[in-house]
């Protein structure tokens, strides 16, 4: 049995996945809240576990990683220490080298909204470092999982 920190949920449609976190003291700032930027960790954790959740987990040494191409974030209103968060997360869009990422994380106390933010990454062969193509099974699991919430682009000659 793989413990996962998160679990399958329609109580933000169009998510399916959340994942809980509590902010750390050392996630806080001279004010005691949570800028913008340490939110990234919550939504990288989120991401992973929702790959756990649908078994998609690299093991051991891999030719190709996703790195980061772009992020964007929206700010609402600053978590502080000891605050519960839920971190939804989705796949929007499956391009052919890329994939993207909506994340919103709310205080669990009140259900407020305080942070989304959209993530595109690029699958990248690590030994010629050049973009390479979202593989077929990759896309038929995240099809399974999100069914018509997810943009997949039709795959062209590279």
């Amino acid at each position: 049995m793989t413990l996962e920190l998160g679990r399958p949920t329609d109580r933000k449609p169009a998510f399916k996945y959340a994942a809980y976190t509590r902010v750390g003291f050392s996630d806080t700032d001279a004010q005691g809240i949570v800028y913008y930027g340490r939110y990234l960790p919550y939504f990288d954790m989120a991401r992973v576990e929702y790959h756990r959740h649908l078994d998609m987990l690299p093991q051991g040494a891999q030719q190709k990683e996703f790195v980061t191409r772009a992020c964007t974030i929206e700010y609402f209103a600053p978590a502080r220490f000891d605050d519960l968060l839920e971190v939804f997360v989705r796949v929007s869009r499956i391009g052919r080298t890329s994939v993207t990422y909506e994340c919103a994380a709310y205080r669990v106390e009140d259900d407020a909204p305080m942070v989304t933010a959209q993530q595109t990454l690029v699958l990248v062969d690590l030994a010629g470092r050049t973009a390479t193509p979202i593989p077929d099974w990759f896309r038929d699991r995240i099809r399974r999982f999100e069914h018509d919430d997810v943009e997949i682009a039709a795959l062209s000659a590279p």
